[in-house]
């Protein structure tokens, strides 16, 4: 695994298995960096990208997520203690989403088990949460498995064509496995785009190998690769949150309560109550008691001015600031203007204005833009559940 230098970071960033192929398509060589691997911010041009997840179907490399297998007698009980979720009720070949917390019931980190994958290093943490169960082995697989995001209304229609028996008959969050150049290929129903999606994890040695493999299947349905940007714009189209945009992760906040709970993330179906004790059950049972005090709210705003970073008010004067924005953008595919924000509980019944800052023509420039509570995600296509999905 090569390495190059970050010359702004002055950091030694390494290279993804599937980089030489990235790096011949990334026109504008934009790259960013995530947990010690450079990867791309965007290749062409952020929209088009956003597009093609939309309309087509597009690879992201997530290689740098963290990757971790417990095993042991006691891996099950040790992990259903430091998660809010029951995951003794996780069958075979299949995924589940949680999130675990402090003693707090602050958020540390959310991802997803079958192994455990998070955006965030998390070993510390699992060797911590393993500390008195006599028979658990925590392996971190982070750089030992290669994984590719692949999304979009095509991507079921491609892996035929690549030739994996039967994958329009994998369910959302369902695992299947297949041989592939003389090893292994994994494919999770998957993602991070709240449409139809695959997750493709493999030996670093055979990367290549699937990247060719899978390009030259997607050449006739629009395949291309895409970027940070375009995954969340996407994201925030689904609804889902992002670290650093809608929550702190615990253990690295310094000043108190400026990290947040499952409860108000409106996470509260990944807590189960039923399941014996984990961390942060008493803390986050008291919340319930009480209520959450804010409240992660989807709106749709007036107007066509994304609200970045704008604090929301129960009035158009000003005069009560209720809450703010922590993701917004003008949705190309709901033709809205659309936001995540946090926002006072007691007030979520009421109106809600956002005081929008924006620029024009070198001026700067302020307006109120109404606000309506949304229930459901902005974006969500009956195929990201179908099974199979159908044609497009």
């Amino acid at each position: 695994m090569s390495k190059i230098k970050d010359p702004f970071a002055g950091e030694r960033l390494k290279e993804t298995p599937f980089h030489p192929r990235q790096s011949a398509l990334n026109l504008r060589n934009a790259w960013s960096s995530w947990n010690g691997y450079l990867f791309a911010d965007c290749y062409y041009e952020a929209e088009y990208e956003y597009f093609c997840i939309r309309n087509q179907c597009g690879t992201y490399d997530i290689t740098p997520m963290q990757k971790y297998e417990i095993s042991g007698a006691d891996a099950e009980a040790m992990l259903n203690r430091m998660v809010t979720r029951d995951i003794s009720k996780l069958r075979k070949n299949r995924v589940t989403y949680v999130c675990w917390c402090t003693d707090e019931g602050r958020m540390i980190d959310d991802g997803t088990i079958f192994m455990l994958t998070c955006g965030s290093p998390s070993l510390a943490w699992l060797r911590k949460s393993s500390f008195g169960y006599k028979d658990v082995t925590i392996k971190d697989l982070s750089d030992t498995v290669a994984a590719l995001s692949f999304q979009g209304p095509t991507s079921c229609e491609v892996l035929k064509k690549m030739g994996l028996s039967k994958i329009d008959t994998l369910k959302p969050f369902g695992i299947k496995h297949f041989k592939f150049k003389g090893g292994k290929l994994m494919v999770s129903r998957t993602g991070f785009t709240g449409d139809l999606g695959y997750e493709l994890w493999i030996d670093p040695k055979l990367a290549l190998d699937l990247w060719d493999a899978l390009y030259a299947a997607g050449e006739d349905f629009g395949i291309q690769p895409y970027g940070e940007t375009a995954t969340n714009m996407a994201r925030l189209e689904a609804g889902f949150i992002m670290p650093e945009m809608e929550f702190n992760e615990a253990l690295k906040t310094i000043h108190f309560q400026h990290d947040q709970t499952p409860l108000e993330l409106d996470l509260g179906w990944l807590v189960d109550f039923k399941k014996p004790h984990f961390n942060g059950r008493n803390a986050l049972l008291r919340e319930k008691e009480k209520g959450t005090e804010y409240m992660l709210t989807k709106l749709d705003i007036q107007g066509n001015k994304p609200a970045e970073e704008s604090f929301l008010y129960s009035d158009k004067a000003c005069t009560k600031q209720i809450g703010y924005v922590t993701s917004a953008m003008w949705s190309p595919v709901v033709k809205a203007n659309i936001a995540l924000a946090m926002i006072k509980t007691k007030h979520l019944d009421g109106d809600i204005w956002a005081e929008i800052n924006y620029v024009k023509e070198l001026r700067q420039l302020s307006k109120m833009a109404k606000c309506t509570v949304m229930k459901k995600p902005f974006w969500a296509p009956a195929r990201a559940k179908a099974t199979p999905p159908g044609p497009y």
